[in-house]
């Protein structure tokens, strides 16, 4: 169905119900034009997990396998970061995975690639999805929310926040100021504590992995004690 001018400043905020769980609120994005990805995307990739799940963890988009699977972390980032968490011992029963943006931005295909190039999404495609992130948080209350990487770290604490300066180290969730996260209805207790960390690409991408995916570790770790 198309979207109206009006409807289509609002972002995905048109699309969200008001009521109705996790699954419910798939089936709602799948058929999401809140902003321009959508039409190049292969498909809405929201979030998985347990419904109820204590943490989430936030990237910034599904990549090229994500966007063929429709699942998040389904690729060699998400198999790193599933292998950081039973390192750590935070149980993948406990978590809830998702993305800031929920459609693969990609720079087009040309002759000689073998895959999509990631994108990275601007602010007016965050700010649009923002709606679908708030009914996440809403639904699944989980004690502590992950940003993986500077995408997800603005979305959930504003347009300043520095990965490099805030990794490993719990914040408030309004300590960014620019875009607070709205948790009406929630415990607000549960959701004072953001922590950041790099988004696991960019392990896979670092000259030193090793010394890359023992940060990873390390800031994980401090989520970890703060479930007990």
């Amino acid at each position: 169905m198309p979207v109206s001018r009006d409807k289509a400043s609002d972002g995905a905020l048109p699309f969200v119900p008001a009521r109705g769980g996790i699954p419910a609120l798939r089936r709602a994005a799948a058929d999401c034009r809140g902003c321009a990805l959508y039409a190049d995307a292969t498909q809405t990739v929201f979030g998985a997990g347990r419904a109820r799940a204590r943490v989430m963890l936030v990237g910034e988009q599904p990549g090229d396998q994500e966007d063929k699977a429709g699942e998040p972390f389904v690729g060699p980032a998400g198999h790193l970061l599933r292998k950081v968490l039973g390192e750590v011992g935070i149980d993948e029963e406990e978590v809830y995975f998702t993305n800031a943006v929920k459609h693969f931005k990609f720079a087009p295909v040309t002759e000689g690639r073998k895959r999509r190039i990631h994108k990275a999404p601007n602010l007016s495609e965050l700010t649009a999805c923002r709606p679908w992130l708030d009914a996440e948080v809403r639904r699944v209350n989980p004690e502590l929310l992950v940003a993986l990487g500077a995408t997800a770290g603005k979305s959930l604490l504003g347009r300043s926040f520095k990965v490099t300066e805030a990794r490993g180290t719990l914040l408030p969730l309004a300590a960014g100021g620019d875009l607070p996260l709205d948790v009406e209805g929630a415990d607000s207790d549960a959701h004072r504590h953001c922590l950041a960390t790099v988004h696991p690409s960019a392990v896979l991408r670092a000259k030193d992995r090793r010394e890359a995916y023992a940060g990873l570790v390390s800031d994980l770790r401090v989520a970890a004690q703060f479930l007990g």
